[in-house]
């Protein structure tokens, strides 16, 4: 199954940018294996899978325990403050920062750890209540100061789309997003770091990648139905 899926997923990706006239190394998959057993995991792995994304710090811990050492781990989940000490010497990028009290902590934890941790500013495009995320508006501000910061590079922007049966309602999120992508890059806040923009899941990733997405989060399309009860 696992095979097939990625085989399927990639294709989809590759046609995606086909129609954006981009090329297909522009856009990272990022397989979300939140829920799944470290034996999926792995079998993944053996298909060539590098880069994970999990929605709970226990998760992290325990399957960067369990792995093989080159898999480069996400933190695509709400991170609480008191959690990021557990996971900030083992990922490779936290999508979800929305406040600076997070962002605060974030910064003395790599101090200790004397690493630098790549981060997105979570934005909550379509003001969801139930999500998580800065508003448009508040990005640049946020994004301003937490380049002071020196142990934090912050690659760029995050956001969840809402769920939606037809894709195509998500593009003007996806186009809203990808400009504000690009006036943060114009604008060099934090020293032209800023390189990424992780937008799409399994319902509508084809159409963040034809809006810009540079990182595509793609659970149920790899894995299949995820666990809940987990």
């Amino acid at each position: 199954m696992l095979r097939e899926n990625l085989q399927e997923v990639e294709k989809r990706i590759q046609e995606a940018c086909a129609r954006a006239g981009r090329d297909r190394s522009e856009v990272t998959l990022v397989s979300v294996s939140k829920t799944k057993p470290v034996e999926m995991l792995q079998e993944a792995y053996d298909l060539g899978v590098r880069v994970f994304g999990e929605n709970k710090v226990q998760e992290i811990r325990d399957k960067y325990d369990a792995l093989p050492k080159d898999i480069e781990w996400h933190m695509i989940g709400h991170l609480q403050t008191n959690k990021v000490k557990y996971i900030v010497d083992k990922v490779k990028l936290i999508h979800s920062v929305d406040s600076l009290r997070l962002a605060e902590i974030i910064e003395k934890e790599a101090e200790k750890h004397n690493r630098s941790v790549d981060i997105l500013l979570e934005v909550n495009v379509a003001e969801e209540t139930s999500k998580f995320g800065l508003k448009t508006v508040e990005v640049i501000p946020f994004a301003e100061k937490i380049a002071q910061f020196p142990h934090i590079n912050m690659r760029g922007l995050m956001t969840i789309a809402p769920f939606v049966d037809d894709p195509e309602k998500n593009r003007t999120i996806f186009r809203d997003l990808h400009k504000l992508y690009v006036d943060i890059k114009e604008k060099n806040i934090d020293n032209g770091t800023v390189s990424i923009l992780s937008m799409g899941m399994t319902n509508d990733y084809e159409v963040a990648i034809e809006e810009g997405a540079t990182m595509v989060r793609i659970g149920t399309g790899i894995f299949g139905a995820r666990n809940y009860s987990v």
